[in-house]
């Protein structure tokens, strides 16, 4: 399936923000998904994924965290509101879910998926927000964030076992769905480090420090999503 991939306003609390909306050609209604973008941010990176989830028949957006204020301190905001577990960004996410939600070609039966930062905020985020989320990797997984899992909102969760900054973070997420019965796909790729389902600039540079690109667990890791979404994504009643 082809896509269109264009730029959009998303109104929230705080006024309006960019943002990337991917829509599948065709006829909807499609079931919807929330891209948060890793703590880079890179736009053509953004638009290859919001392209490959429309193409899978999922009407999407990607809004982005960082449309307030200077780069950098953008991002320092960001991190901070992810630990204190609200804020202005997690209302943009929550703003792009109802913008989706309000268009005539969504089914109203929304997931998100993240990577890295966003990862985070896939999972925080997720119960009683969505129907599923997808984390791709991230930071070490702290017990706030697996505390926060819940049944109402299943978990595919894609993890590089050479990543330095998720060690512990795929033993510790399987530990609470099983724990608390969240249904749950959670699989770790022994090749791939972090961000292996981005591509980022200077990609031999962040191999040497497990960090980039890797084709098969990235082509692997959007199957199973894709198969998860198609489960546990019904319309919302």
């Amino acid at each position: 399936m082809t896509a269109t991939v264009s730029t959009v306003r998303v109104n929230t609390p705080e006024g309006p923000i960019e943002a990337l909306l991917g829509v599948p050609d065709g006829e909807g209604p499609w079931p919807g998904v929330v891209v948060v973008h890793d703590a880079i941010g890179y736009g053509p990176d953004n638009e290859a994924t919001s392209a490959r989830i429309a193409g899978a028949g999922y009407l999407n957006v990607t809004p982005n965290l960082f449309s307030r204020g200077g780069r950098a301190r953008c991002i320092t905001r960001v991190f901070r509101e992810t630990v204190r577990r609200s804020g202005r960004a997690f209302d943009d996410v929550l703003a792009a879910r109802d913008h989706l939600r309000a268009r005539p070609d969504c089914s109203g039966a929304v997931a998100v998926a993240g990577f890295c930062m966003g990862g985070h905020y896939a999972l925080l985020l997720g119960p009683g927000n969505f129907e599923v989320s997808a984390p791709f990797y991230g930071t070490p997984l702290p017990e706030s964030v697996a505390a926060a899992v819940d049944a109402s909102c299943p978990v595919v969760a894609s993890f590089g076992r050479r990543d330095p900054m998720g060690v512990g973070a795929p033993a510790r997420l399987r530990k609470a769905t099983e724990a608390k019965g969240v249904p749950a796909d959670i699989k770790v790729y022994p090749d791939a480090g972090h961000s292996f389902a981005n591509q980022l600039p200077l990609q031999p540079f962040l191999r040497l420090a497990h960090f980039g690109y890797h084709a098969d667990a990235t082509e692997d890791a959007w199957r199973r999503v894709f198969t998860f979404f198609a489960d546990h994504l019904s319309p919302s009643t």
